[in-house]
Protein backbone atom coordinates (compact mmCIF):
# COMPACT_ATOMS: atom_id res chain seq x y z
CA UNK A 1 0.00 0.00 0.00
CA UNK A 2 1.52 3.29 -1.11
CA UNK A 3 0.49 6.78 -0.08
CA UNK A 4 1.21 8.77 -3.20
CA UNK A 5 -0.31 12.02 -2.06
CA UNK A 6 2.18 14.30 -0.35
CA UNK A 7 -0.67 15.69 1.72
CA UNK A 8 -1.55 12.18 2.95
CA UNK A 9 2.08 11.54 3.90
CA UNK A 10 2.17 14.83 5.83
CA UNK A 11 -1.00 13.93 7.71
CA UNK A 12 0.38 10.52 8.62
CA UNK A 13 3.68 12.08 9.73
CA UNK A 14 1.74 14.60 11.84
CA UNK A 15 -0.23 11.85 13.59
CA UNK A 16 2.97 9.92 14.29
CA UNK A 17 4.76 13.06 15.49
CA UNK A 18 2.04 14.08 17.94
CA UNK A 19 1.60 10.62 19.41
CA UNK A 20 5.31 9.77 19.72
CA UNK A 21 5.93 13.10 21.45
CA UNK A 22 3.23 12.25 23.98
CA UNK A 23 4.62 8.75 24.52
CA UNK A 24 8.24 9.77 25.11
CA UNK A 25 7.36 12.83 27.21
CA UNK A 26 5.16 10.70 29.48
CA UNK A 27 7.93 8.10 29.77
CA UNK A 28 10.40 10.83 30.75
CA UNK A 29 8.08 12.16 33.45
CA UNK A 30 7.34 8.65 34.73
CA UNK A 31 11.11 8.03 34.79
CA UNK A 32 11.68 11.00 37.07
CA UNK A 33 12.89 13.47 34.44
CA UNK A 34 10.40 16.23 35.22
CA UNK A 35 12.75 19.04 34.11
CA UNK A 36 13.33 17.48 30.72
CA UNK A 37 11.31 18.47 27.68
CA UNK A 38 11.32 16.04 24.80
CA UNK A 39 9.96 17.28 21.53
CA UNK A 40 9.58 15.50 18.21
CA UNK A 41 10.54 18.26 15.79
CA UNK A 42 10.04 16.38 12.54
CA UNK A 43 8.79 13.04 11.23
CA UNK A 44 9.46 11.88 7.73
CA UNK A 45 7.59 8.72 6.64
CA UNK A 46 8.25 6.69 3.50
CA UNK A 47 5.49 6.40 0.90
CA UNK A 48 4.78 2.75 1.74
CA UNK A 49 4.82 3.55 5.48
CA UNK A 50 7.61 1.06 6.18
CA UNK A 51 9.89 3.52 7.98
CA UNK A 52 9.54 6.82 9.78
CA UNK A 53 12.50 9.03 10.66
CA UNK A 54 11.77 10.80 13.94
CA UNK A 55 13.90 13.81 14.88
CA UNK A 56 13.91 14.36 18.64
CA UNK A 57 14.92 17.53 20.50
CA UNK A 58 15.78 17.14 24.16
CA UNK A 59 15.80 20.35 26.23
CA UNK A 60 16.95 21.17 29.75
CA UNK A 61 19.21 18.18 30.00
CA UNK A 62 22.91 17.63 29.37
CA UNK A 63 22.29 13.93 28.83
CA UNK A 64 20.54 14.24 25.46
CA UNK A 65 22.57 11.50 23.74
CA UNK A 66 22.04 9.16 26.68
CA UNK A 67 18.28 9.80 26.60
CA UNK A 68 18.20 9.26 22.84
CA UNK A 69 19.82 5.85 23.36
CA UNK A 70 17.14 5.11 25.96
CA UNK A 71 14.46 6.02 23.44
CA UNK A 72 16.10 3.81 20.82
CA UNK A 73 16.37 0.87 23.23
CA UNK A 74 12.63 1.16 23.99
CA UNK A 75 11.69 1.40 20.32
CA UNK A 76 9.55 -1.76 20.45
CA UNK A 77 7.51 -0.48 23.40
CA UNK A 78 7.08 2.93 21.74
CA UNK A 79 5.88 1.24 18.54
CA UNK A 80 3.38 -0.87 20.50
CA UNK A 81 2.01 2.19 22.29
CA UNK A 82 1.85 4.08 18.99
CA UNK A 83 -0.03 1.16 17.47
CA UNK A 84 -2.62 1.34 20.26
CA UNK A 85 -3.05 5.09 19.90
CA UNK A 86 -3.34 5.08 16.09
CA UNK A 87 -5.20 1.80 15.50
CA UNK A 88 -8.08 3.61 13.77
CA UNK A 89 -5.94 6.18 11.95
CA UNK A 90 -3.04 4.23 10.41
CA UNK A 91 -3.19 0.98 8.45
CA UNK A 92 0.11 -0.05 10.04
CA UNK A 93 2.83 1.44 12.21
CA UNK A 94 6.18 1.98 10.49
CA UNK A 95 9.59 1.06 11.81
CA UNK A 96 10.66 4.00 13.96
CA UNK A 97 14.14 5.46 13.47
CA UNK A 98 15.15 8.05 16.05
CA UNK A 99 17.68 10.84 15.48
CA UNK A 100 18.79 13.72 17.66
CA UNK A 101 17.74 17.07 16.20
CA UNK A 102 20.75 19.36 16.56
CA UNK A 103 19.28 22.42 14.85
CA UNK A 104 18.96 24.43 18.11
CA UNK A 105 22.63 23.82 18.97
CA UNK A 106 23.62 24.71 15.42
CA UNK A 107 21.72 28.02 15.61
CA UNK A 108 23.28 28.80 19.01
CA UNK A 109 26.76 28.23 17.56
CA UNK A 110 25.98 30.61 14.72
CA UNK A 111 24.77 33.27 17.15
CA UNK A 112 27.87 32.87 19.34
CA UNK A 113 30.09 33.17 16.28
CA UNK A 114 28.31 36.32 15.13
CA UNK A 115 28.87 37.95 18.52
CA UNK A 116 32.64 37.38 18.26
CA UNK A 117 34.91 39.71 16.33
CA UNK A 118 35.68 37.03 13.78
CA UNK A 119 33.05 36.93 11.06
CA UNK A 120 31.84 33.42 10.18
CA UNK A 121 30.32 34.72 6.97
CA UNK A 122 33.74 35.73 5.71
CA UNK A 123 35.50 32.68 7.21
CA UNK A 124 33.19 29.64 7.08
CA UNK A 125 35.78 27.46 8.82
CA UNK A 126 34.73 29.08 12.12
CA UNK A 127 31.43 27.14 12.09
CA UNK A 128 31.37 23.40 12.68
CA UNK A 129 30.05 21.25 9.87
CA UNK A 130 26.61 19.74 10.36
CA UNK A 131 26.30 16.00 10.20
CA UNK A 132 23.69 14.65 7.82
CA UNK A 133 21.54 11.82 9.10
Amino acid sequence: MYFSSIETQRKIAGVIQKDIEGIVQKAAIDGGLRNTIISVSKVSATTELSKAKDYVSIFSNDRAKELLEGIRSNQTLIKQELSQRTRYQLPRVPELLFYLDDSVDYIENIEKSLKRQENPIENRELLPKRKKS
